[in-house]
């Protein structure tokens, strides 16, 4: 490999992790030049040793040929773990104290997506590391030397770990569905050692998702899960994204548990271990997360949005459990802090099975607030953030409540509405939640207000989840 140059397609350095259209923004020869300048970074920082996994998609085995000889070509060597979940490449990386890891997925994103989620020594490399991987290529500052490379099966040792942290119970009816994402490959491992009955989903492994989009954030890729459970008459049904870090969950009765109604009973469970200490629930997460936290001797915390963020700040508070509504959560009482859906999953099983309640009895009790999903509408990057300020600068002028730890959560008698910039895509985000019907209509006026205001107008929004 020479030591040329290589510039990026600017779109594809995100703030979390690179990531691209395969064959129009994001090729072969970037994967070998994200190799490289990866591994000149670990070199520089004394490491050696990077472990390397690829989630199902089609594009995926291809860029993981031209990662790893990037990664050897500047004198790295590489633990190949093969086809895998995100989570399980990250255990590797603990596992095996390796020096940093690559994990090549397209996470939820459409079929013709792939991408590079890494992790620098055990911490998230994110944001500047990012930026600073770009500069590397950009200017051809490479390392240079003759990495090897050992394939390193860890299913077997990452299987035992999640099993370790089960906790006996009474026998459940489960199904699952890995939505032909990567869990496919360690879920079998897992749930085949469960007591009680489980049926497994779209557990092929196929990079086109033949049976629906897995991203189970949104319903309408649920609906294949919520038939089985009925079908069966299941306890609950347990679902994951493309690359098996963001879970999704339905009870017994087929009704959706959202990320931030999960993280409530984790939290109660966590806190009965570590009482006092801080949860953190990202800004899009319903007043009610932040309220049962502290009702359960909890410190609640409101974070940014963006797994990497969470982690972060979750490592430095030294916090058990921090979790996203998008589904990311993390445990870091008796696990690593890092985001398993597989392992959230087991954590559930826990909750329901050591007690005599049914996840839908337990849904029932939770607070029951209206919001509106999240409102995500088009607005181009070198103008999202301002508009985020406008509103601010605005709204701090009024003497309104509000939290800016990420864009503006503002607090009102009715309830809160957000808006923020996306770290990812060229949109705004919003969320609007309240106690009753009016005072979601009085908070959706404030927000189209507000918006209206610097020029945005806000789209009709699907009806609200109660």
């Amino acid at each position: 490999m020479s030591k040329t140059a290589h510039k990026f397609d600017s779109s594809i350095l995100r703030e979390y992790d690179i990531r691209g259209v395969v064959g129009k923004t994001l090729h072969v020869a970037d994967a070998g030049a994200i190799g490289r300048a990866f591994g000149t970074m670990v070199k520089r920082k004394g490491g050696k040793r990077v472990a390397l996994g690829y989630d199902g998609r089609l594009s995926s085995p291809e860029l993981a040929k031209a990662c790893v000889e990037g990664l050897n070509a500047a004198g790295i060597d590489v633990i190949e773990i093969g086809l895998a979940a995100t989570p399980m490449l990250y255990f590797a990386v603990w596992h095996l104290d390796a020096d940093g890891g690559i994990q090549i997925t397209g996470s939820h994103n459409p079929p013709d997506f792939n991408g590079f989620k890494m992790m620098m020594g055990k911490k998230s490399f994110f944001g500047a590391d990012i930026q600073k991987l770009g500069e590397i290529a950009g200017k051809g500052d490479f390392e240079e030397g003759q990495g090897k490379v050992e394939k390193r099966p860890v299913l077997d040792d990452y299987a035992a770990r999640l099993l370790k942290d089960v906790k006996p119970g009474r026998k459940l009816k489960v199904a699952w569905d890995t939505g032909n994402g990567a869990v496919g490959v360690s879920i079998r491992a897992v749930v085949g050692k469960l007591a009680g009955t489980h049926y497994i989903l779209n557990e092929k492994v196929d990079g086109t998702f033949p049976a629906h989009h897995p991203d189970p954030t949104v319903p309408e890729n649920l609906k294949e899960l919520q038939a089985k459970v009925k079908k069966e008459g299941c306890d609950l049904g347990i679902a994951f994204d493309g690359d098996g870090d963001r879970i999704g969950a339905i009870d017994g009765k087929g009704r959706i548990l959202w990320g931030d109604q999960l993280m409530i009973l984790w939290a109660r469970d966590v806190l009965k271990a570590h009482p006092g200490a801080t949860i953190i629930g990202d800004v899009k997460a319903s007043q009610a997360l932040f309220d049962e936290i502290q009702q359960a001797g909890g410190t609640p915390l409101m974070w940014k949005t963006g797994h990497s963020l969470i982690k972060t700040k979750m490592a430095e508070l030294k916090a058990p459990l921090a979790g996203e509504m998008s589904g990311h959560v993390f445990f870091a009482d008796t696990f690593y802090g890092f985001d398993d859906a597989l392992y959230c999953g087991l954590r559930l099983l826990n909750i329901v099975a050591g007690g005599k309640e049914s996840l839908a009895s337990m849904r029932d009790k939770l607070p029951q607030l209206i919001n509106t999903p999240e409102l995500r509408f088009d607005c181009p990057d070198d103008h999202k953030f301002k508009v985020v300020d406008e509103v601010k600068a605005r709204l701090k002028k009024a003497g309104a409540k509000l939290n800016d730890i990420d864009g503006v959560r503002v607090n009102t008698p009715d309830g809160w509405w957000l808006l923020r910039a996306s770290n990812t895509q060229p949109v705004l985000v919003a969320r609007c939640e309240s106690h009753n019907e009016d005072g979601l209509e009085r908070l959706k006026a404030d927000l189209k207000a507000a918006l209206s205001a610097s020029g945005v107008e806000l789209p009709d929004e699907p009806s609200a989840h109660h």
